[in-house]
């Protein structure tokens, strides 16, 4: 395998340069990826069905409670993945798919209903947590019965998914009204949108308590996990005394902002922005980002665009212009994600076709070839894992080359994201940038 050669950095991970265009080597069609040719090249055993989907990729991470069963509990699942492999129901996009998931969800949400019937005020606190839990469990089932991508943008993708949303909020939403910090849904107006964007940005806040104002982390969701799958984040942040603003982004969900528009996470960013102003709880000179997995691409971004507004920018799992890529596109569909990633990916950036979507999406929306990033930026850490087989670590690494200096924490032999070992490098990052000056 060829080994291009990594940006020159410093021991804290900070580039020292540009970089020379190490990684040019990348642009000819016999290009060879640092994951290495067998695994680029290599179709994981788990898109052969929905048996082999459970037995070889998720039913250990469902065993742990780990993403993307967080908060689920591998006795709601099993006799749920049983069916499915009894009735050969294999497409994850189907209707029967996502139909299966709706009893157990509605007997698990009714047991908690009724723990919580009459007033609150007389349900004492161990059942209410216990309630909390029941509903937490009953989303995580939504969660997997709505993967693998919902979409209202231009249209919504499919009604019966579109339900499990709906109802995995309605859900999640009756779990956090239980705790001391609740989550307060808000649609903030989108004052900045053009053309196609719609009027609202719904949102999710947590604030911690006996704060004027707090620092604040905006947390940009991914393709897949949205604004009710981050309790633990969002924990992690009230326990240092930061609220937290979660957001969908472009093209999942129920983001408002149009798909098809590279340019509206600009606008939809700075009306988000102006609403945190004007609300008066976010200590507006201490606000970060975090943005996960597809939400990496916007964490760049924004650190580019509105580098005077945030204090500093997690992009981690970030695919900003390799990822785009037509030959790296033809292979991604055989790695890590659990179901076909370029029908989701398509709608996601507004095309009607996989087809189009390869053909066009790499010189539409790449921030190299818009030259977002040859643009000074804010504080930028960078975390991914080496072997990410669907965002590749060379869109982590050609970020080195340009604009201001960056930091990188990446993970030998690690798949998407990093994990599980990223966010001990996330979070002492944010706690030091937080602390420090701008």
């Amino acid at each position: 395998m060829t080994v291009t050669k990594a940006p020159q950095t410093t021991g804290n991970g900070k580039s020292t340069g540009h970089g020379g265009g190490s990684l040019d080597s990348f642009s000819s069609p016999d290009r060879q990826w640092i994951m290495g040719t067998e695994a680029f090249e290599a179709r994981m055993p788990h898109h052969d069905g929905i048996k082999a989907l459970w037995e070889t990729k998720w039913k250990f991470p469902c065993s742990k409670s780990v993403y993307p069963f967080h908060d689920g509990q591998f006795q709601d699942f099993e006799p749920i993945f049983e069916h499915l492999i009894k009735n050969n129901i294999n497409d994850g996009t189907s209707i029967e798919y996502t139909k299966s998931f709706f009893p157990t969800a509605e007997s698990i949400t009714q047991r908690a209903d009724v723990i919580l019937a009459g007033s609150q005020h007389d349900v004492p606190a161990e059942q209410k947590k216990f309630a909390s839990e029941l509903y937490l469990r009953a989303c995580a089932i939504y969660r997997i019965a709505r993967f693998p991508y919902i979409t209202s943008f231009p249209k919504i993708n499919c009604p019966v998914k579109w339900q499990a949303w709906e109802l995995q909020k309605k859900t999640y939403l009756k779990a956090a009204q239980l705790w001391e910090r609740p989550v307060e849904e808000v649609n903030a107006p989108h004052v900045h949108r053009q053309g196609n964007d719609r009027e609202h940005i719904p949102i999710y806040v947590r604030t911690p308590a006996d704060t004027a104002k707090a620092p604040t982390v905006i947390l940009m969701t991914g393709l897949d996990g949205y604004r009710p799958d981050n309790t633990v984040r969002c924990e992690e942040f009230l326990a240092r005394g930061w609220a937290s603003v979660v957001v969908e982004i472009p093209g999942t969900a129920d983001c408002p902002a149009d798909s098809a528009d590279p340019e509206s996470p600009d606008r939809l960013w700075s009306s988000l922005l102006e609403w945190m102003r004007k609300d008066g709880r976010f200590e507006m000179g201490k606000v970060m980002v975090w943005g996960l997995s597809s939400g990496g691409y916007y964490a760049v971004r924004i650190a580019h665009t509105h580098r005077e507004e945030i204090r500093g920018s997690v992009a981690q799992g970030a695919g900003v212009h390799y990822f785009f890529d037509q030959g790296w596109l033809e292979r991604a569909d055989g790695h890590e994600y659990p179901f076909q990633l370029m029908p989701a990916m398509a709608m996601k950036h507004g095309y009607s076709s996989v087809e189009e979507y390869k053909a066009g999406v790499q010189s539409k929306f790449s921030l190299l070839e818009t030259g977002i990033i040859h643009k000074p930026s804010t504080r930028l850490l960078l975390i991914n894992g080496t072997m990410d087989g669907l965002m590749p670590i060379e869109d982590s690494m050609m970020l080195f080359e340009y604009g201001s200096p960056k930091e990188a924490r990446f993970f030998s032999g690690a798949l998407h994201m990093g994990y599980p070992m990223a966010n001990s490098s996330v979070y002492p990052w944010m706690e030091s940038v937080m602390a420090g000056s701008k």
